[in-house]
Protein backbone atom coordinates (compact mmCIF):
# COMPACT_ATOMS: atom_id res chain seq x y z
CA UNK A 1 0.00 0.00 0.00
CA UNK A 2 1.37 3.81 -0.82
CA UNK A 3 2.54 5.55 2.17
CA UNK A 4 1.84 9.25 0.44
CA UNK A 5 -0.74 10.20 -2.35
CA UNK A 6 -0.69 13.83 -3.79
CA UNK A 7 -4.14 14.69 -4.59
CA UNK A 8 -4.66 16.66 -7.84
CA UNK A 9 -8.07 18.21 -6.99
CA UNK A 10 -10.18 20.76 -5.23
CA UNK A 11 -13.37 21.17 -3.63
CA UNK A 12 -15.43 18.39 -2.24
CA UNK A 13 -13.27 15.41 -3.98
CA UNK A 14 -10.15 16.71 -2.94
CA UNK A 15 -11.50 16.13 0.92
CA UNK A 16 -13.51 13.04 0.09
CA UNK A 17 -10.34 11.65 -1.07
CA UNK A 18 -8.08 13.06 2.10
CA UNK A 19 -10.85 11.27 4.38
CA UNK A 20 -10.03 7.96 2.21
CA UNK A 21 -6.65 8.03 2.61
CA UNK A 22 -6.77 8.44 6.23
CA UNK A 23 -9.06 5.73 6.57
CA UNK A 24 -6.33 3.51 5.00
CA UNK A 25 -3.56 4.76 7.07
CA UNK A 26 -1.96 7.46 3.80
CA UNK A 27 -0.57 10.12 4.24
CA UNK A 28 -2.73 12.39 1.55
CA UNK A 29 -0.47 15.77 0.28
CA UNK A 30 -3.22 18.43 -1.00
CA UNK A 31 -2.70 21.01 -3.72
CA UNK A 32 -4.22 24.14 -4.30
CA UNK A 33 -4.50 27.11 -5.85
CA UNK A 34 -4.40 30.68 -4.68
CA UNK A 35 -8.05 30.77 -4.12
CA UNK A 36 -7.93 27.85 -2.49
CA UNK A 37 -5.65 28.94 0.36
CA UNK A 38 -8.64 28.95 2.99
CA UNK A 39 -10.04 25.23 1.87
CA UNK A 40 -11.22 22.62 4.23
CA UNK A 41 -8.95 20.11 3.15
CA UNK A 42 -5.69 22.35 3.05
CA UNK A 43 -6.66 23.45 6.74
CA UNK A 44 -6.83 19.32 7.78
CA UNK A 45 -3.66 18.54 5.34
CA UNK A 46 -0.48 17.30 6.89
CA UNK A 47 1.24 18.77 3.95
CA UNK A 48 -0.20 21.43 1.21
CA UNK A 49 1.83 22.89 -1.97
CA UNK A 50 0.40 25.64 -3.51
CA UNK A 51 0.57 25.05 -7.27
CA UNK A 52 -0.28 28.48 -8.91
CA UNK A 53 -2.76 31.45 -9.31
CA UNK A 54 -6.25 30.74 -9.20
CA UNK A 55 -7.13 30.33 -13.09
CA UNK A 56 -6.83 26.52 -13.30
CA UNK A 57 -4.89 26.96 -16.45
CA UNK A 58 -1.84 27.79 -14.61
CA UNK A 59 -3.17 25.47 -11.22
CA UNK A 60 -5.42 22.45 -11.75
CA UNK A 61 -4.47 22.08 -15.06
CA UNK A 62 -1.23 22.81 -14.52
CA UNK A 63 1.27 19.49 -15.46
CA UNK A 64 4.50 20.40 -14.69
CA UNK A 65 3.51 22.25 -11.18
CA UNK A 66 1.72 19.05 -9.90
CA UNK A 67 4.30 16.58 -11.04
CA UNK A 68 6.90 18.80 -8.96
CA UNK A 69 4.54 19.32 -6.04
CA UNK A 70 4.62 15.05 -6.09
CA UNK A 71 8.47 14.86 -6.16
CA UNK A 72 8.89 17.63 -3.30
CA UNK A 73 6.93 15.50 -0.92
CA UNK A 74 7.91 12.46 -1.90
CA UNK A 75 4.41 11.07 -2.85
CA UNK A 76 4.25 7.60 -4.11
CA UNK A 77 1.15 8.26 -6.56
CA UNK A 78 -1.44 10.85 -7.92
CA UNK A 79 -5.20 10.84 -7.33
CA UNK A 80 -6.74 12.98 -9.74
CA UNK A 81 -10.25 13.01 -8.62
CA UNK A 82 -13.20 13.55 -11.11
CA UNK A 83 -12.55 17.03 -13.66
CA UNK A 84 -9.09 18.61 -14.55
CA UNK A 85 -6.97 16.27 -15.38
CA UNK A 86 -8.46 13.15 -14.10
CA UNK A 87 -9.69 11.77 -17.97
CA UNK A 88 -5.81 13.29 -19.81
CA UNK A 89 -4.19 10.13 -21.30
CA UNK A 90 -0.96 12.36 -21.57
CA UNK A 91 -1.21 13.76 -17.93
CA UNK A 92 -1.55 9.94 -17.36
CA UNK A 93 1.15 9.08 -18.90
CA UNK A 94 3.63 11.70 -17.87
CA UNK A 95 2.34 10.62 -13.85
CA UNK A 96 3.76 7.03 -14.74
CA UNK A 97 6.78 8.33 -16.98
CA UNK A 98 7.88 10.30 -13.81
CA UNK A 99 7.72 7.25 -11.67
CA UNK A 100 4.39 7.61 -10.17
CA UNK A 101 1.53 5.68 -9.81
CA UNK A 102 -1.33 7.05 -11.58
CA UNK A 103 -4.73 6.29 -9.39
CA UNK A 104 -7.38 6.05 -12.68
CA UNK A 105 -6.89 3.59 -16.05
CA UNK A 106 -4.26 3.50 -17.69
CA UNK A 107 -3.32 5.70 -20.36
CA UNK A 108 -4.51 3.61 -23.09
CA UNK A 109 -7.41 3.00 -21.46
CA UNK A 110 -8.41 6.45 -21.45
CA UNK A 111 -7.23 6.90 -24.54
CA UNK A 112 -9.72 4.37 -26.02
CA UNK A 113 -12.78 5.26 -23.83
CA UNK A 114 -12.10 9.33 -24.22
CA UNK A 115 -12.63 9.07 -27.99
CA UNK A 116 -16.16 8.55 -28.87
CA UNK A 117 -15.45 6.92 -31.52
CA UNK A 118 -13.31 4.21 -30.95
CA UNK A 119 -15.60 3.55 -27.19
CA UNK A 120 -18.04 2.62 -29.16
CA UNK A 121 -16.14 0.59 -31.57
CA UNK A 122 -14.77 -1.01 -28.78
CA UNK A 123 -18.08 -1.81 -27.07
CA UNK A 124 -19.48 -3.22 -29.97
CA UNK A 125 -17.40 -5.93 -30.32
CA UNK A 126 -17.76 -6.35 -26.78
CA UNK A 127 -21.54 -6.87 -27.07
CA UNK A 128 -22.41 -3.70 -25.50
CA UNK A 129 -25.41 -2.42 -27.02
CA UNK A 130 -25.01 1.41 -29.11
CA UNK A 131 -27.37 3.97 -30.12
CA UNK A 132 -27.81 3.32 -34.30
CA UNK A 133 -25.12 5.38 -36.02
CA UNK A 134 -22.31 6.11 -38.12
CA UNK A 135 -19.62 4.13 -38.59
CA UNK A 136 -16.65 6.08 -37.09
CA UNK A 137 -15.98 9.61 -37.87
CA UNK A 138 -18.17 11.44 -40.72
CA UNK A 139 -16.40 12.05 -43.81
CA UNK A 140 -16.14 15.51 -45.54
CA UNK A 141 -17.90 14.47 -48.63
CA UNK A 142 -21.70 15.67 -47.71
CA UNK A 143 -23.31 13.57 -50.17
CA UNK A 144 -21.72 10.74 -48.05
CA UNK A 145 -23.30 13.24 -44.82
CA UNK A 146 -26.74 13.32 -46.17
CA UNK A 147 -26.70 9.09 -46.82
CA UNK A 148 -25.20 8.48 -43.68
CA UNK A 149 -28.46 10.70 -41.75
CA UNK A 150 -31.05 9.35 -44.12
CA UNK A 151 -30.07 5.55 -43.03
CA UNK A 152 -29.89 6.29 -39.45
CA UNK A 153 -33.59 8.29 -39.87
CA UNK A 154 -34.33 12.23 -38.22
CA UNK A 155 -33.20 13.78 -35.81
CA UNK A 156 -29.52 12.41 -35.65
CA UNK A 157 -27.15 14.20 -32.80
CA UNK A 158 -23.75 15.22 -33.66
CA UNK A 159 -21.18 14.93 -31.88
CA UNK A 160 -17.74 15.79 -30.84
CA UNK A 161 -15.52 12.54 -30.82
CA UNK A 162 -13.15 14.03 -28.18
CA UNK A 163 -15.77 15.75 -26.47
CA UNK A 164 -17.38 15.22 -22.69
CA UNK A 165 -19.95 17.19 -20.16
CA UNK A 166 -22.56 17.69 -22.46
CA UNK A 167 -20.34 19.37 -24.68
CA UNK A 168 -19.86 19.53 -28.28
CA UNK A 169 -23.11 17.80 -29.28
CA UNK A 170 -25.98 19.74 -31.96
CA UNK A 171 -29.60 18.02 -33.07
CA UNK A 172 -30.12 17.93 -36.51
CA UNK A 173 -34.14 17.71 -37.25
CA UNK A 174 -33.95 18.00 -41.17
CA UNK A 175 -31.70 17.40 -44.35
CA UNK A 176 -31.62 20.96 -45.44
CA UNK A 177 -30.07 21.58 -41.60
CA UNK A 178 -27.43 18.68 -41.90
CA UNK A 179 -24.56 20.21 -43.37
CA UNK A 180 -23.94 23.22 -41.92
CA UNK A 181 -24.96 21.44 -38.53
CA UNK A 182 -21.54 19.02 -39.05
CA UNK A 183 -19.36 22.20 -40.37
CA UNK A 184 -20.29 23.95 -36.97
CA UNK A 185 -19.55 21.47 -34.81
CA UNK A 186 -16.33 20.15 -36.16
CA UNK A 187 -15.09 23.81 -35.73
CA UNK A 188 -16.74 23.62 -31.94
CA UNK A 189 -14.96 20.50 -31.02
CA UNK A 190 -11.52 21.96 -32.74
CA UNK A 191 -11.60 24.81 -30.61
CA UNK A 192 -13.06 23.29 -27.53
CA UNK A 193 -11.27 19.62 -27.37
CA UNK A 194 -8.48 20.23 -30.07
CA UNK A 195 -9.61 17.30 -31.95
CA UNK A 196 -12.39 18.06 -35.00
CA UNK A 197 -13.14 14.91 -35.44
CA UNK A 198 -17.31 14.22 -35.52
CA UNK A 199 -19.33 11.60 -35.62
CA UNK A 200 -23.73 11.06 -35.82
CA UNK A 201 -26.07 8.81 -33.37
CA UNK A 202 -30.05 8.39 -33.53
CA UNK A 203 -31.13 11.46 -31.32
CA UNK A 204 -33.39 9.36 -28.52
CA UNK A 205 -36.56 11.19 -28.11
CA UNK A 206 -37.38 10.64 -24.50
CA UNK A 207 -34.76 8.33 -22.93
CA UNK A 208 -33.40 8.52 -19.27
CA UNK A 209 -29.43 8.85 -18.67
CA UNK A 210 -28.83 5.49 -16.93
CA UNK A 211 -25.10 4.66 -15.81
CA UNK A 212 -23.54 1.38 -14.34
CA UNK A 213 -20.38 1.63 -12.26
CA UNK A 214 -17.54 -0.74 -12.91
CA UNK A 215 -14.66 -1.43 -10.29
CA UNK A 216 -11.38 -3.47 -12.12
CA UNK A 217 -8.19 -4.38 -10.69
CA UNK A 218 -4.46 -5.69 -12.42
CA UNK A 219 -5.16 -8.80 -12.45
CA UNK A 220 -8.51 -9.35 -15.00
CA UNK A 221 -11.33 -9.20 -12.15
CA UNK A 222 -14.16 -6.93 -12.73
CA UNK A 223 -17.41 -5.92 -11.13
CA UNK A 224 -20.54 -4.05 -11.39
CA UNK A 225 -22.22 -1.67 -8.51
CA UNK A 226 -25.66 -1.43 -9.73
CA UNK A 227 -27.07 1.20 -11.73
CA UNK A 228 -27.88 4.88 -11.38
CA UNK A 229 -30.51 7.39 -12.66
CA UNK A 230 -29.29 10.55 -13.35
CA UNK A 231 -31.67 11.69 -15.62
CA UNK A 232 -32.49 14.89 -14.01
CA UNK A 233 -30.82 17.46 -15.69
CA UNK A 234 -30.46 21.00 -16.93
CA UNK A 235 -27.87 21.30 -20.53
CA UNK A 236 -26.57 17.98 -20.16
CA UNK A 237 -25.99 18.95 -16.74
CA UNK A 238 -26.86 16.29 -13.68
CA UNK A 239 -28.32 17.98 -10.33
CA UNK A 240 -30.42 14.86 -9.36
CA UNK A 241 -29.13 11.73 -9.40
CA UNK A 242 -30.31 7.95 -7.43
CA UNK A 243 -29.73 4.39 -7.29
CA UNK A 244 -31.25 2.07 -8.08
CA UNK A 245 -32.92 3.40 -11.18
CA UNK A 246 -36.89 3.23 -10.32
CA UNK A 247 -38.58 0.64 -12.57
CA UNK A 248 -36.30 -1.33 -14.22
CA UNK A 249 -36.05 -5.20 -13.69
CA UNK A 250 -33.10 -6.12 -11.89
CA UNK A 251 -32.77 -8.42 -14.61
CA UNK A 252 -32.02 -5.97 -17.29
CA UNK A 253 -29.65 -4.19 -15.05
CA UNK A 254 -27.79 -7.80 -14.25
CA UNK A 255 -27.75 -8.10 -18.21
CA UNK A 256 -26.28 -5.14 -19.31
CA UNK A 257 -24.01 -4.97 -16.45
CA UNK A 258 -22.31 -8.19 -17.29
CA UNK A 259 -21.77 -7.29 -20.78
CA UNK A 260 -20.24 -3.85 -18.55
CA UNK A 261 -17.77 -6.35 -16.94
CA UNK A 262 -16.94 -8.19 -20.30
CA UNK A 263 -15.53 -4.98 -22.02
CA UNK A 264 -13.25 -4.01 -18.66
CA UNK A 265 -11.90 -7.34 -19.26
CA UNK A 266 -11.82 -7.25 -23.11
CA UNK A 267 -9.58 -3.57 -23.07
CA UNK A 268 -7.48 -4.63 -19.69
CA UNK A 269 -9.36 -1.82 -17.71
CA UNK A 270 -8.56 -1.00 -13.88
CA UNK A 271 -9.94 1.39 -11.34
CA UNK A 272 -13.22 3.13 -11.10
CA UNK A 273 -15.35 3.79 -14.48
CA UNK A 274 -18.90 4.43 -15.25
CA UNK A 275 -21.16 3.22 -18.32
CA UNK A 276 -23.23 5.95 -19.51
CA UNK A 277 -26.47 4.96 -21.59
CA UNK A 278 -29.91 5.87 -22.84
CA UNK A 279 -32.47 3.84 -22.26
CA UNK A 280 -35.51 4.23 -23.81
CA UNK A 281 -38.37 1.83 -24.71
CA UNK A 282 -36.71 -1.26 -22.38
CA UNK A 283 -33.29 -0.69 -24.00
CA UNK A 284 -30.01 0.23 -23.39
CA UNK A 285 -27.43 2.74 -25.65
CA UNK A 286 -24.24 2.61 -24.75
CA UNK A 287 -22.76 6.58 -24.83
CA UNK A 288 -19.27 7.12 -23.30
CA UNK A 289 -17.54 5.69 -20.51
CA UNK A 290 -15.91 7.69 -17.67
CA UNK A 291 -12.72 7.20 -17.09
CA UNK A 292 -12.95 8.06 -13.36
CA UNK A 293 -14.72 8.40 -9.77
CA UNK A 294 -17.77 10.30 -10.94
CA UNK A 295 -19.48 13.22 -9.06
CA UNK A 296 -22.57 10.70 -8.16
CA UNK A 297 -20.35 8.02 -7.17
CA UNK A 298 -21.77 8.02 -2.93
CA UNK A 299 -25.51 6.73 -3.74
CA UNK A 300 -23.63 3.71 -5.24
CA UNK A 301 -21.85 3.56 -2.26
CA UNK A 302 -24.75 3.93 -0.18
CA UNK A 303 -26.58 1.04 -1.81
CA UNK A 304 -23.80 -1.45 -2.06
CA UNK A 305 -21.64 -0.52 0.94
CA UNK A 306 -18.80 -0.31 -1.42
CA UNK A 307 -16.18 2.32 -0.87
CA UNK A 308 -15.20 3.28 -3.84
CA UNK A 309 -12.33 5.84 -3.51
CA UNK A 310 -10.67 3.27 -1.31
CA UNK A 311 -11.01 0.99 -3.22
CA UNK A 312 -9.66 3.11 -6.27
CA UNK A 313 -6.53 3.35 -4.16
CA UNK A 314 -6.30 -0.16 -3.80
CA UNK A 315 -6.51 -1.41 -6.83
CA UNK A 316 -3.76 1.13 -8.15
CA UNK A 317 -1.42 -0.18 -5.34
CA UNK A 318 -1.81 -3.38 -6.61
CA UNK A 319 -4.30 -5.56 -4.62
CA UNK A 320 -7.26 -7.40 -6.02
CA UNK A 321 -10.92 -6.80 -5.61
CA UNK A 322 -11.81 -7.40 -2.19
CA UNK A 323 -14.95 -8.78 -3.03
CA UNK A 324 -16.70 -10.75 -5.77
CA UNK A 325 -19.88 -10.05 -7.90
CA UNK A 326 -21.94 -12.42 -6.34
CA UNK A 327 -20.82 -10.91 -2.18
CA UNK A 328 -22.63 -7.23 -4.20
CA UNK A 329 -25.62 -6.67 -2.92
CA UNK A 330 -28.20 -4.05 -3.39
CA UNK A 331 -29.75 -2.12 -0.28
CA UNK A 332 -32.82 -0.11 -0.07
CA UNK A 333 -32.75 3.32 -2.63
CA UNK A 334 -30.38 6.71 -2.43
CA UNK A 335 -30.62 9.98 -3.84
CA UNK A 336 -27.92 12.85 -4.12
CA UNK A 337 -28.85 16.52 -4.76
CA UNK A 338 -25.92 18.41 -5.88
CA UNK A 339 -25.70 22.24 -3.76
CA UNK A 340 -24.32 24.42 -6.25
CA UNK A 341 -23.79 28.43 -5.82
CA UNK A 342 -26.25 29.67 -7.99
CA UNK A 343 -29.63 31.30 -8.63
CA UNK A 344 -31.73 28.42 -7.86
CA UNK A 345 -33.81 29.32 -11.09
CA UNK A 346 -31.98 31.46 -13.35
CA UNK A 347 -28.92 29.25 -12.73
CA UNK A 348 -26.53 32.76 -12.09
CA UNK A 349 -22.95 31.33 -10.28
CA UNK A 350 -23.07 33.59 -6.92
CA UNK A 351 -19.54 33.00 -5.65
CA UNK A 352 -19.16 35.08 -2.40
CA UNK A 353 -18.72 34.83 1.65
CA UNK A 354 -20.66 31.91 3.34
CA UNK A 355 -22.25 34.17 6.27
CA UNK A 356 -24.04 30.89 7.89
CA UNK A 357 -23.50 26.90 6.49
CA UNK A 358 -25.74 24.48 8.58
CA UNK A 359 -25.54 21.11 7.26
CA UNK A 360 -28.35 18.31 7.60
CA UNK A 361 -28.38 15.34 9.65
CA UNK A 362 -30.19 12.34 11.30
CA UNK A 363 -30.83 8.83 10.01
CA UNK A 364 -29.57 8.08 6.40
CA UNK A 365 -28.33 11.35 5.83
CA UNK A 366 -24.62 12.07 4.38
CA UNK A 367 -23.04 15.88 3.58
CA UNK A 368 -20.35 15.57 1.65
CA UNK A 369 -18.87 19.42 1.18
CA UNK A 370 -15.83 21.42 1.55
CA UNK A 371 -17.40 24.63 2.81
CA UNK A 372 -17.53 25.88 6.28
CA UNK A 373 -19.19 29.24 7.72
CA UNK A 374 -16.97 31.97 6.18
CA UNK A 375 -15.61 30.32 3.54
CA UNK A 376 -15.50 32.59 0.40
CA UNK A 377 -16.88 30.22 -2.48
CA UNK A 378 -14.35 31.83 -5.52
CA UNK A 379 -15.39 32.60 -8.56
CA UNK A 380 -12.66 30.86 -10.69
CA UNK A 381 -14.62 27.15 -10.50
CA UNK A 382 -17.11 24.90 -11.22
CA UNK A 383 -20.42 26.24 -9.03
CA UNK A 384 -21.06 23.06 -6.84
CA UNK A 385 -20.26 23.39 -3.47
CA UNK A 386 -21.32 20.35 -2.11
CA UNK A 387 -23.73 17.12 -2.20
CA UNK A 388 -26.56 16.07 0.32
CA UNK A 389 -26.86 12.39 -0.27
CA UNK A 390 -29.44 10.18 1.69
CA UNK A 391 -30.80 6.52 1.80
CA UNK A 392 -33.76 4.82 2.71
CA UNK A 393 -35.28 1.08 3.40
CA UNK A 394 -37.61 2.15 -0.04
CA UNK A 395 -37.21 5.35 -2.19
CA UNK A 396 -40.31 6.54 -0.48
CA UNK A 397 -38.42 6.51 2.51
CA UNK A 398 -35.36 8.35 0.91
CA UNK A 399 -37.53 11.18 -0.84
CA UNK A 400 -39.02 11.77 2.67
CA UNK A 401 -35.46 11.98 4.28
CA UNK A 402 -34.51 14.04 1.42
CA UNK A 403 -37.19 16.67 2.05
CA UNK A 404 -36.38 16.72 5.33
CA UNK A 405 -32.80 17.14 4.80
CA UNK A 406 -33.07 20.24 2.22
CA UNK A 407 -35.05 21.23 5.14
CA UNK A 408 -32.64 21.81 7.61
CA UNK A 409 -30.22 22.76 5.25
CA UNK A 410 -29.03 26.19 5.53
CA UNK A 411 -26.44 28.25 3.72
CA UNK A 412 -26.64 31.99 3.93
CA UNK A 413 -24.55 34.94 2.20
CA UNK A 414 -24.41 33.21 -1.64
CA UNK A 415 -27.61 32.41 -2.99
CA UNK A 416 -27.96 28.21 -3.86
CA UNK A 417 -29.85 25.91 -5.90
CA UNK A 418 -31.76 24.39 -2.50
CA UNK A 419 -35.18 25.78 -3.37
CA UNK A 420 -34.86 24.09 -6.86
CA UNK A 421 -34.09 20.77 -5.21
CA UNK A 422 -36.96 21.52 -2.31
CA UNK A 423 -39.26 22.21 -5.24
CA UNK A 424 -38.56 18.94 -7.11
CA UNK A 425 -38.77 16.93 -4.17
CA UNK A 426 -42.75 17.21 -3.53
CA UNK A 427 -42.74 17.35 -7.90
CA UNK A 428 -45.45 14.81 -9.02
CA UNK A 429 -43.55 12.91 -11.92
CA UNK A 430 -40.32 13.32 -10.35
CA UNK A 431 -41.78 11.28 -6.94
CA UNK A 432 -43.66 8.65 -9.07
CA UNK A 433 -40.07 7.85 -10.95
CA UNK A 434 -38.56 7.61 -14.21
CA UNK A 435 -39.15 10.80 -15.55
CA UNK A 436 -36.75 11.50 -18.68
CA UNK A 437 -33.70 13.55 -19.44
CA UNK A 438 -35.46 16.36 -20.80
CA UNK A 439 -38.21 16.57 -18.10
CA UNK A 440 -36.30 19.07 -15.71
CA UNK A 441 -35.61 21.84 -18.71
CA UNK A 442 -39.37 21.45 -19.43
CA UNK A 443 -40.21 21.66 -15.92
CA UNK A 444 -38.17 25.05 -15.69
CA UNK A 445 -39.95 26.38 -19.06
CA UNK A 446 -43.42 25.66 -17.57
CA UNK A 447 -42.30 27.47 -14.22
CA UNK A 448 -41.70 30.60 -15.75
CA UNK A 449 -44.85 31.08 -17.75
Amino acid sequence: MFKKILVANRGEIALRIQRACRELGIKAVMVYSEADREAKYVKLAEEAVCIGPAPSGLSYLNMPAIISAAEVTDSEAIHPGYGFLSENAGFAERVEKSGFQFIGPTPESIRIMGDKVSAKQAMIKAGVPCVPGSDGELPDDPVQIRRIAKAIGYPVIIKAAGGGGGRGMRVVHTEAALVNAVAMTKAEAGAAFGNPAVYMEKFLQNPRHIEIQILADKHRNAVYLGERDCSMQRRHQKIIEEAPAPGIARKTIDRIGERCVTACKRIGYRGAGTFEFLYEDGEFYFIEMNTRVQVEHPVTEMITGVDIVKTQIMVAAGEKLPFTQRQIEIRGHAIECRVNAEDPYKFVPSPGRITMWHPPGGPGVRVDSHIYTNYFVPPNYDSMIGKIIVHGDTRDQALARMRTALGETVVEGINTNIALHRELMVDAKFMTGGTNIHYLEEWLSHRER
